[in-house]
């Protein structure tokens, strides 16, 4: 094919993986966007965050002792870090993080100068001694490509976390979704030309159906996946597309995310899609918005609401077992977490003027797909009868 007609072929709707103006998409990557490791950029001079049994070593009650075996040396750490995890009031600090004080070891990346992964979601370079409406005074980053205006906070109070460097496990949870406990999919309606068009109809909605991978574990393109049928799981907004960048207004999203059995709600405001649509179909980009900051904590931290798979509160023993163990694994402390997202939070200001969201943004990758509003009995759809969104 002369290669003058296969550019007009495929910049028009009647590209392969659109049929009558419609098209379907399924997220196959997902991650946070946060900066380069900090060992690479110098962003956490005073050390990476720690939890609560380093804390502890680092009294002189949890000094080693002289000839003190090395089971009993763990065995007395696990103690102190309990004792640690504790407010004086006796309650776990990991389920009512308030009930302690901030915690002066859970570092941040503080620094204005290192870039940051992300887009300008708001239109406004925001600076650290002006607020507007929607947003607190907060500090926008620079981004990788040199952008002005970033939003993306939460990539500051993660970034002297180790779990969340490069290596780290905090940015593994792809991992739930490749396995088919949920996933997102993505909808395009009246496309004129994939290209460049000025009005398209955005559907973003969670994923009713496992994703189907190959025999190598990789997702595939081109299967049929029903959207959730619970409306606060579909979203629908306009977008428009400018030399193949497809970028939709703002929207409320919300997505489910399990962690350790236990199943919670990922909720963005004011998110918008930032993605770069390729000749196969392919998107990758950005879904970036606002996170409320208990809903971050809980699904990223603490675990304190986290439910069954019939929609009822988990195990106490579990949500605690899972907050606690995250928090000395991964490396910090849930006060910790809890009181740096409410200091860095930029969004959804309440009466009193303090910011309730914290802008958060995911690097995303999508492969084509058939994408029908069907009840399929199947994942999340199984979980409480629901009714039939109308259309």
């Amino acid at each position: 094919m002369p290669a003058a007609l296969f550019l007009s072929f495929a910049t028009r709707a009647d590209a392969p993986f659109i049929e009558n103006g419609r098209a379907g998409f399924v997220v196959s990557d997902i991650k946070y966007a946060l900066a380069d490791d900090a060992e690479k950029t110098g962003a956490c001079p005073q050390g990476m965050s720690r939890n609560v049994e380093e804390i502890f070593a680092l009294t002189a009650e949890g000094r080693r002792r002289k000839g003190e075996s090395d089971e009993a040396y763990a065995r007395r750490l696990n103690d102190g870090g309990k004792k640690l995890s504790t407010a004086p009031d006796g309650q776990n600090v990991c389920m009512n993080p308030e009930a302690a004080a901030p915690d002066p070891n859970f570092r941040t990346l503080r620094s204005t100068s290192i870039p940051i992964d992300g887009i300008d979601i708001d239109g406004v370079d925001s600076r650290a001694d002006a607020s507007t409406p929607q947003s607190c005074p907060h500090q926008d980053a620079v981004g990788k490509q040199g952008q002005r205006g970033v939003d993306n906070q939460f990539a500051r109070v993660v970034g002297c976390s180790r779990s969340y460097q490069s290596t780290g496990q905090s940015n593994g949870y792809a991992i739930e979704m490749l396995t088919g406990a949920w996933g997102i999919l993505i909808s395009l309606d009246g496309v004129d030309d994939i290209r460049n068009d000025d009005s398209v109809e955005v559907g973003i909605h969670a994923n009713a159906d496992p994703i189907q991978l190959s025999p190598a574990r990789v997702p595939l393109p081109y299967a049929t996946y029903a959207m959730d049928q619970d409306p606060r799981f579909r979203a629908k907004t306009r977008g428009r597309i400018e030399d193949g960048v497809l970028t939709t207004e703002p929207v409320d999203v919300r997505f489910h995310t399990i962690t350790n059995s236990l199943h919670m709600e990922r909720a963005m405001n004011h998110a918008r899609l930032q993605v770069t649509i390729a000749q196969d179909g392919s998107l990758s980009g950005y879904l970036a918005g606002y996170t409320p900051v208990e809903t971050m904590y809980d699904y990223q931290f603490g675990y304190r609401n986290g439910k069954n798979a019939k929609g009822e509160p988990g195990p106490l023993p579990l949500r605690l077992g899972t907050g606690n163990g995250a928090a000395r694994v991964l490396g910090y402390t849930c006060p910790g977490a809890y009181y740096a997202l409410y200091d860095y939070a930029d969004g959804d200001p309440d009466a009193n003027g303090r910011c309730t969201s914290i802008s958060t943004q995911y690097r995303i990758a999508a492969i084509p797909a058939f994408v029908v509003d069907v009840a399929t009995g199947s994942v999340n759809d199984r979980l409480v009868d629901k009714a039939p969104a109308k259309q």
